[in-house]
């Protein structure tokens, strides 16, 4: 039987696996950087964040971590490209709104908090009380937003109608730190030149896309995340294995917005799957979706409505 699909392309076979598997997670983030010293500065000196390696231009930023198995294991975070000769993106262009930092526990995520709040005030955007989660936002000195979260546990989280309940609801940093540390922590995570010491990983990566209907189609229906939330036509949250999300996308400033140019600011989303047969699968799903990707072998690469690119990876 033939099947359209949204791109316009026939096609007909259908697709092997639905979904991404529950074991997905989030990889490192390419930021295209103009400024490599500033903003190196800021999320090493201020969020905590360490250099794992650096090459020809790059340099990989990221904390510790475990694995399953409770075995500590380094995770990058960041991957800064410099690129001075890119211009910045259009505050209405679509791209990059957060990478999300996820601490395991409040305590550290407070010690990140204090270090940034103190180096890099100025850059400090606001707070949430999301529900499932309590988060801290910053934009970094090239006005790349993040975010600095913690999650509450899971059998916290309310579902309703196979959504996930979240808000928007004020917090008090300053409140928040002080219920989270002593005063010498405080000061320690202040005025400290050494490494936080701090473990977390990538929790989520949220977007400014022009279309969330159109981004539904291409996360939900062939990339194979599950939607968790959807806030009418404003945004939608989506994730694999019941996470609140792995990815969101929103048109707050970016209503409309076409494909994108080359510009400073978000370079590529990693995703880690666990195992080639998940990637084949994802594979084929875009290939019915009419969206062409590319194979190396090893990892899938794919551009979705918006030219933002994402690389799906095996987990090693």
């Amino acid at each position: 039987m033939e099947s359209i699909s949204m791109f316009g392309i026939n096609q007909e076979s259908t697709p092997t696996e639905n979904k991404l598997p529950a074991l997905t997670t989030m990889g490192a983030v390419r930021l295209r950087v103009k400024d490599m010293n500033a903003v190196y500065d800021f999320y090493t000196k201020g969020v905590g964040l360490y250099e794992i390696n650096s090459s020809n231009g790059e340099v990989m930023l990221g904390l510790e971590d475990h694995d399953e198995q409770g075995n500590p294991v380094e995770r990058v975070i960041l991957i800064l490209e410099h690129d001075p000769e890119l211009r910045h993106p259009s505050r209405t262009d679509a791209g990059l709104f957060h990478t999300a930092v996820l601490f395991p526990t409040k305590a550290e995520l407070s010690k990140s908090l204090v270090s940034t709040l103190n180096k890099y005030q100025e850059l400090y955007t606001g707070a949430g009380e999301h529900l499932v989660s309590q988060a801290f936002y910053f934009a970094d000195p090239e006005g790349n937003g993040v975010e600095l979260y913690w999650d509450r546990p899971r059998e916290e989280w309310t579902w309703l109608n196979g959504e996930v309940r979240m808000d928007t609801l004020y917090i008090d940093p300053i409140q928040f730190i002080r219920e989270n540390l002593t005063e010498e922590e405080i000061v320690k995570a202040a005025t400290s030149t050494d490494p936080l010491g701090l473990t977390g990983t990538i929790g989520h990566v949220h977007l400014q896309v022009g279309d969330t209907a159109v981004a539904q189609n291409f996360y939900v229906k062939a990339l194979g995340f599950d939607r968790t939330l959807g806030m009418g036509n404003q945004a939608l949250f989506v994730s694999a294995g019941g996470y609140h999300h792995h990815m969101a996308m929103n048109i707050w400033n970016s209503r409309g917005a076409g494909p994108r140019d080359k510009t400073l600011g978000l370079g590529i989303v990693n995703l880690q799957l666990p195992g080639q047969e998940s990637i084949a699968q994802a594979a084929d799903r875009l290939k019915f979706h009419g969206i062409k990707s590319e194979f190396d072998g090893n990892a899938l690469r794919v551009n979705d409505p918006w030219n933002n690119t994402l690389i799906l990876n095996p987990t090693a």
